[in-house]
């Protein structure tokens, strides 16, 4: 029986994997002390626990994976530069190995990272991102929205709900009116002084008033309190930055057609997010090829030359990615031709260095 994997394979997998962990874990150590440097008065004065088990234990996965392009291409660039210094690339090619076969374990090990990147990315990090950002609101800087104005939205199809203001502090909104029509009729009309939000879509109505209209007659209901189903809630109208990065990629497309359905215009960071997520790992094995094609002949100036290139494309990749985000911000282009964009140029140099690199 055929083995999948040979011994030239494994021996390349290792190599890569081992070098993109060590890599990681090299970056992470100098952020960390940055990290430390720039925020000692915030950390002085948290809790120590709460720094290593809220902060810390969240942030280096976040970052690891916010930049697992760069990691992976330093990685590639890396260890395929010692390869080919060494006279390894050269003595497997002569050995009868085409530089298609050689490419394969390359796929295979980007094949790895992305499936971690994913999984990391839209399953296991957004969760811990709740206690970080959560950290860095209570210690370092709030960027919570705790408060709203002139708050107009479609909470159900024919329901239109609005409040003058609305304090997270307190749960509560007031100068509140629910508006539910009948096509453009208006059949019933809710108001009420004040509305207090409990949990989930329940909501909690102060001195109000129904008025339900039929035709050229209206009953009117009054009351000092009601207790309410509203199928809305207030993260879907006050939305802080980096909001998105708590959702995972389920949550996160759900809330996105939810918002769609309710006409909310400003979910343009969330749809980034969303598409930003598929791009990292399509970013993957773009990188690794390009990666690879650079590094895998000896040249004069030695690995160095190698290691500048990598890095070179490396933060221009992710500088195209962050500026390109901006013009889905302005409304430019979509959320996803904008963050597609730096893949589709770097395939394109990614074919232009593989057909080179093989044809030599």
């Amino acid at each position: 029986m055929k083995k999948p994997f040979k011994i030239l394979d494994l021996y390349i997998i290792k190599k890569f994997l081992g070098t993109y962990f060590f890599a990681i874990l090299l970056i992470l150590a100098i952020t960390v002390m940055f990290d430390i440097n720039e925020k000692l008065d915030s950390f002085l004065k948290a809790p120590i626990h709460a720094t290593i088990f809220d902060y810390f234990l969240n942030f280096l996965p976040y970052f690891a994976n916010q930049f697992s392009p760069l990691f992976t291409f330093i990685a590639c660039i890396f260890f395929t530069s010692k390869l080919a210094d060494n006279s390894e690339i050269i003595a497997m090619l002569s050995s009868g190995v085409s530089f298609r076969r050689l490419m394969r374990p390359y796929i295979v090990s980007a094949a790895v990272i992305a499936a971690l990147t994913w999984v990391l990315g839209a399953y296991i990090i957004p969760p811990a991102n709740v206690k970080r950002i959560e950290y860095t609101n209570t210690y370092v800087k709030n960027k919570r929205v705790d408060y709203g104005s002139n708050i107009q939205m479609m909470v159900a199809p024919g329901e239109i709900a609005y409040m003058s203001r609305y304090d997270n502090t307190t749960r509560t909104g007031y100068r509140f009116s629910l508006d539910k029509f009948d096509g453009k009729r208006l059949v019933s009309r809710l108001t009420a002084n004040t509305i207090r939000w409990d949990s989930l879509y329940h909501w909690q109505v102060r001195d109000y008033m129904i008025r339900d209209i039929d035709g050229i007659r209206e009953h009117i209901k009054r009351g000092s309190r009601l207790d309410t189903m509203i199928p809305f809630e207030p993260r879907d109208f006050l939305i802080s930055k980096n909001d998105q990065e708590t959702l995972t990629s389920p949550q996160l497309q759900e809330y996105i057609a939810r918002q769609k359905e309710r006409g909310v215009a400003n979910i343009e960071a969330f749809e980034i997010e969303n598409e930003r997520r598929y791009a990292m790992c399509a970013a993957a094995f773009i990188l690794t090829v390009i990666g690879m094609t650079l590094s895998s002949k000896k040249v004069k100036g030695g690995m160095g030359i190698n290691i500048g290139i990598g890095l070179v494309l490396s933060f221009s990749y992710i500088l195209f990615m962050t500026v390109t985000s901006t013009f889905a911000i302005s409304g430019y282009t979509s959320p996803l031709v904008a963050m597609w964009i730096p893949n589709m140029i770097y395939i394109v140099i990614a074919i232009v260095l593989y057909r080179r690199a093989s044809a030599g």
